[in-house]
């Protein structure tokens, strides 16, 4: 089994023993994503549609790095502190997708690294 890490510096560092994602087998896992910007290392926490966004776009420069898009994603998972966002969260997500979107869950969970209030990970295959 040959296992590849994928880093680009365009999505966040990991902040703690873990890589930003993982090839192996023509299937990309790419860790859970907060709303952090890259370039600044700032949160983007001033609402839940932008947090939203950054979330997808350090999604998208893990995807980029794999020479991958959002159409090689087949499963995510999105974390929420507070299920009442669902649908501010389900509306920036969709936008993400043309067509034929992954399969998914969304739960609320008790907390998320750094007190944010969305974190996604993603299946992607080749």
């Amino acid at each position: 089994m040959a296992r590849r890490i994928v880093y680009t510096e365009s999505a966040p560092d990991p902040i703690g023993p873990y890589s930003q994602a993982v090839f192996v087998n023509g299937t990309l896992y790419v860790s859970g994503q907060i709303a952090l910007d890259a370039f600044s290392n700032t949160l983007v926490t001033d609402n839940i549609k932008n947090e939203t966004t950054q979330v997808m776009e350090n999604i998208r420069a893990i995807l980029a790095a794999a020479e991958m898009d959002f159409s090689n994603i087949v499963k995510s998972s999105i974390f929420l502190s507070d299920i009442a966002l669902f649908p501010k969260v389900n509306e920036v997500y969709g936008s993400f997708f043309d067509e034929n979107p992954p399969a998914r869950e969304t739960v609320e969970v008790a907390a998320l690294p750094r007190n944010v209030n969305v974190e996604i990970s993603v299946i992607a295959v080749r």
